[in-house]
């Protein structure tokens, strides 16, 4: 086999490629990417053996056809250090033995057999499957409104993902931790079909960053996986088995008072004041007035204080209440309109934290439980 392609094309597929492997792996044969060569198309695989990852990139001057295996690492940061020119692959196809040329130099090294490769399981082609494609944007913004709300408790392992509600006329991404919970819709597009499944964290990841800069996917529902499609990639990840909450359910829809709030001064102070909080439990009190909220925080470990006001439009009977510092910061940051909507009903209830504009084809609502406050 032999091909020639340009350093900086090969560079940008393998570290896409390489989301996919993890730091340790139980079998060393993951460690490697899977090369394979047909025609004048050459494949890149990485697998985890839950998560699978194929790049596809054109190369010149293709002899022969197969495949091989190449250590990960090492590929990548060769390929780092390279100049962008174009750099020829030579293997033998009798001991693997590979030759990596370009005009100022050579690098030899033993590639591993393709065949000993392992990958997810074989697609069940019997299977009932839902098939439909969007655009990127929609799945993208799907994934970054909610994977801070993600779980990370191992007793609850449905919690652990994004749950994908998917309808006839858009697609609901779901996630929470108890504490807080993160709804997104988006109508987009509209799949034309019902489903839902729960996308780990690591496959939500790649999919984000893998997937940015392509224009449509084509998303295939399995059982037991799902397979995103697009000219340069293809991404195959199984889900998380058990049901979803019914996050419908723990939303609350009575709240008669209304907190407007402008998004980045509430923010900034919160940052300041969250320097003070006690660290076991992020604690911090909020007084709200017609016109003001006035935020506290203490650390009676080390004898420490703070506290702020904002300006605020409050229209509701004054009120005290305790949310976690490290919560509303998430929530704040991934918000991003200028003001921000908090719909409440009273202190023991969750908060609803909304948009003061939602963007076209969209909806965002993110609910966080308040904390007990004993006095203000």
């Amino acid at each position: 086999m032999k091909f020639n392609v340009p350093s900086k094309t090969l560079y940008s597929t393998v570290s896409a490629v390489s989301k996919v492997i993890n730091s340790k792996n139980a079998l060393t044969i993951l460690n490697n990417f899977l090369f394979s060569l047909d025609g004048n198309i050459l494949t890149v695989t990485a697998s985890d053996l839950e998560n699978t990852l194929v790049a596809r990139v054109e190369v010149m001057e293709a002899e022969g056809s197969g495949c091989f295996c190449i250590d990960a690492r090492r590929i990548v940061d060769l390929l780092k250090e390279m100049p962008d020119q174009g750099i020829t692959f030579d293997i033998n196809d009798d001991n693997l033995a590979v030759e990596i040329t370009y005009p100022s130099g050579n690098y030899s090294f033993i590639a591993l057999n393709g065949a000993e490769y392992s990958a997810n399981e074989p697609r069940d082609e019997d299977a009932d499957v839902l098939s439909f494609t969007c655009p990127t944007e929609q799945l993208i913004k799907g994934i970054d409104n909610t994977l801070f709300a993600v779980g990370s408790d191992d007793l609850r392992p449905q919690m652990m993902g994004i749950l994908w509600d998917i309808k006839n006329d858009g697609i609901t991404f779901v996630a929470t931790d108890t504490r807080k919970l993160v709804k997104y819709q988006n109508t987009l597009s509209a799949p034309g079909c019902e489903g839902s499944c729960i996308i780990p964290v690591k496959p939500a990841t790649v999919l984000k960053n893998v997937f940015a800069k392509e224009e449509e996917v084509k998303v295939t529902i399995e059982p037991k996986s799902a397979t995103f499609e697009s000219p340069s990639f293809t991404f195959n990840c199984r889900f998380i088995k058990g049901n979803f909450p019914d996050y419908n359910r723990v939303i609350p829809t009575n709240n008669p008072y209304t907190l407007t709030i402008d998004r980045q001064s509430f923010l900034n102070a919160v940052r300041r004041v969250g320097v003070f909080v006690d660290p076991g439990h992020g604690l911090v009190k909020f007084k709200l007035t017609p016109n003001e909220i006035i935020m506290k925080a203490t650390d009676n470990n080390f004898c420490t204080s703070a506290r702020e006001s904002v300006p605020c439009d409050f229209t509701g009977n004054e009120m005290v209440i305790g949310f976690s510092a490290p919560y509303l910061i998430e929530i704040f940051n991934t918000l991003s309109t200028r003001e921000i909507m908090i719909k409440l009903s009273d202190p023991s209830r969750p908060g609803v934290f909304l948009p003061s504009e939602n963007e076209k084809d969209s909806e965002l609502l993110m609910l966080l439980m308040p904390m007990t406050v004993s006095d203000f």
